[in-house]
């Protein structure tokens, strides 16, 4: 189901279908030392990631993270989308891109078109977003989407300082 389209992008649900993007995705660098490893080895633990994650919030509060495809060729190049975490109070915003098409604007442009999403469709008064520390690349584009550093964080059960941001 397709829920956003930009410029030059669509933004639609994950379905079991999309395991072998997700495989990619998650075994990317970048994903691994800013995300963490989900220890998705095989195409099934792809399609069980997709399952138990993208598509139980879907079903739970009718949003989640989207696959991000470019019009041109429906081909999948990350995900963006609003999370519920346990951890945190309010909703955040996650994206995540495959190496090759990062740098080319298409986080900005899917982030907020996402973040307007929470705000006018789903009526979300307050998004939060999360980063590493040293995820530099993310704080910048959480900023360009107007979001505001507020500080670090702990979550709970975690031992690592993240960067808090929000939008109102």
């Amino acid at each position: 189901m397709k829920v956003l389209e930009t410029d030059r992008l669509n933004l639609r649900w994950f379905t079991p279908d999309d395991a072998a993007f997700i495989f990619e995705l998650l075994n990317e660098p970048s994903w691994k030392r800013y995300i963490g490893d989900k220890g998705v080895r095989t195409l099934e633990d792809a399609k069980n990631y997709i399952l138990t994650g993208p598509m139980d919030m879907y079903s739970q509060l009718g949003f989640g993270l989207f696959l991000v495809e470019r019009k041109e060729g429906s081909t999948p190049i990350g995900m963006c989308g609003l999370i519920k975490r346990d951890s945190l109070e309010n909703i955040d915003i996650g994206f995540a891109f495959l190496s090759r098409y990062q740098t080319q604007g298409y986080g900005f442009e899917s982030a907020s078109a996402t973040l307007k999403y929470g705000h006018e469709q789903l009526d979300l008064k307050r998004i939060l977003a999360i980063t590493s520390l040293d995820n530099h690349a993310s704080s910048r584009l959480l900023e360009k989407i107007g979001m505001k550093y507020e500080g670090t964080i702990i979550l709970p059960n975690d031992t690592e300082e993240l960067k808090l941001f929000a939008s109102e």
